[in-house]
């Protein structure tokens, strides 16, 4: 029968370290950190808080009466601006993460990570992934507002806000309901999310077809092997929930080495501002928040150097799990490439499990 999901995280390990520190290539290491931050593979990882940065009450005010002082036509306009960049870089940072996505499959499938060259190759299947993302994020919307508005509807046409103390037992009971079945659409979600990018990107990389499609053939897949499929979720669970709070700890000791740096580099810029005359206005504050925007930038790209083992790992886990139920994926991982085209200090491919052939 096909490998376990308990069987796929030894291969999965081994893989990692193969790829990782056999030998050790620090632009290798680099580049997988980008693709991973990009493909949101930094999920599978610790928890950071962006929450945690520090404030000053004093400036707050300060802050208050300059934006009081701007001119409301001015200062919508730049609030529109805001928002429609916002969105615009939101767009575009969900198709770059779709395009990378098949640029990690394909660096961890094979051993070497080659940006520029994935991003040629993979543009039509990124494409792909692209639009299933804004699909599935307008489903979630719409979703959403069924779960809760169709309920907050009801409830106001019964009259139960008319007070709402005359009608506590309904209020509270259709709460508990509404809370259930959006607990549960949240978890059906995020099932889906990782099905998705665990077991519908190999199909789509490897035959060029939509995600609906894949998932039309995975679905029987699943069906046919559900307690192994549900194990795979269980385990991933256990292995994220424990490989989170590893890099968790080890991006607090990151933020708090990095805090007293910027910190002393923030009041001496505050200090030579103050001494140079300069005063919080639109631009000083524009400055200050590209400032921060950067630093966040970069201690993220330093958490994803902390994260590539676990960038590489769990593809990797995904792979060695998939590729014993779909072929194509198999071929590609177990079969060794021509000497020609094998790069010097590449180690051969592992030894595949038994499994039946599909």
């Amino acid at each position: 029968m096909p490998i376990s999901a308990t069987d796929s995280i030894t291969l999965a390990f081994e893989h990692t370290k193969r790829q990782l520190f056999k030998p050790f290539r620090f632009g290798q290491w680099v580049r997988l950190a980008f693709v991973g931050l990009l493909a949101g593979e930094l999920g599978s990882g610790g928890n950071l808080n962006p929450s945690s940065h520090g404030t000053q009450p004093a400036s707050i005010p300060q802050l208050g009466e300059i934006f009081h002082k701007i001119d409301p036509a001015i200062l919508a306009s730049l609030i529109t601006v805001l928002v429609i960049t916002g969105i615009v870089l939101m767009v575009v940072m969900a198709y770059i993460s779709s395009v990378m996505r098949f640029i990690l499959f394909d660096s961890v499938l094979t051993r070497e990570c080659h940006i520029r060259a994935g991003w040629s190759r993979r543009q039509e299947n990124g494409w792909k992934y692209f639009l299933w993302q804004l699909g599935l994020l307008l489903a979630t919307f719409a979703g959403a507002i069924v779960l809760v508005g169709g309920p907050a509807a009801f409830a106001f046409g019964m009259g139960w806000f008319q007070p709402p103390r005359a009608h506590l037992v309904q209020l509270v009971l259709t709460g508990i309901v509404v809370l259930v079945l959006f607990l549960s659409f949240v978890i059906a979600l995020a099932l889906v999310h990782v099905l998705t990018k665990d077991f519908i990107v190999p199909q789509m990389a490897f035959e060029g077809i939509g995600a609906l499609e894949a998932w039309r053939r995975l679905w029987p897949m699943i069906q046919s092997e559900t307690k192994g499929y549900a194990g795979y979720i269980a385990m991933k669970i256990v292995l994220t929930i424990v490989v989170g709070i590893a890099i968790g700890i080890v991006t607090v000791i990151l933020a708090l080495i990095i805090a007293i740096p910027v910190i002393g580099a923030v009041v001496a810029a505050v200090i030579a501002a103050k001494s140079a005359g300069l005063t919080w206005n639109i631009l000083t504050i524009t400055a200050a928040v590209a400032a921060g925007c950067i630093l966040f930038v970069i201690f993220f790209f330093l958490v994803s150097l902390i994260s590539v083992p676990a960038i590489v790992f769990f593809p990797a886990y995904s792979i060695y799990f998939f590729a014993a139920r779909y072929q194509p994926l198999s071929l590609a991982l177990y079969s060794p490439a021509p000497q020609s085209a094998v790069p010097q200090g590449t180690p051969p491919p592992l030894t595949p499990p038994p499994y039946p052939a599909m």
